[in-house]
């Protein structure tokens, strides 16, 4: 018997309800977009094992909101930027908690509703990292 008082899929659906959900083809569709900004909150190791969207910024789930916070000492200027910010994961439900929690402080955003999973369905270009030799 579980003591938590939500599951982590309840915070996922009502982070959900409350943000804007982008689908794979639209998001392909803006890639060549200066004013859109993509940025992959996956592990490392994802992005390494599984490729990353052209272009795309890589910001660890666990930094995002010192990364974004102007007055955090953390703070990247990428997200100082007026561009529209869509965050993504593997499967959606990380990108939804993240923009969720990113609404709270004040900072728009939006994320890609199904993630990393269906972009190569949806004939998305994939890049992967150089590999050293």
């Amino acid at each position: 018997m579980s003591t938590l008082k939500i599951s982590a899929a309840d915070m996922v659906a009502a982070a959900r309800d409350r943000i804007e959900e982008i689908e794979t083809p639209d998001l392909i569709a803006t890639l060549d977009d200066p004013s859109v900004v993509v940025v992959d909150i996956r592990d490392i190791r994802e992005r390494q094992r599984s490729g990353f969207i052209p272009g795309s910024i890589h910001a660890p789930r666990g930094m995002i909101e010192f990364w974004v916070d102007p007055d955090s000492p953390y703070h990247k200027e990428v997200f100082a930027q007026d561009k529209k910010y869509v965050f993504h994961c593997a499967s959606g439900w990380r990108s939804a908690l993240t923009v969720a929690t990113l609404q709270d402080m004040g900072f728009e955003a939006s994320h890609l509703k199904e993630g990393f999973s269906t972009w190569e369905k949806n004939n998305g270009p994939v890049e992967f990292p150089e590999k050293k030799a």
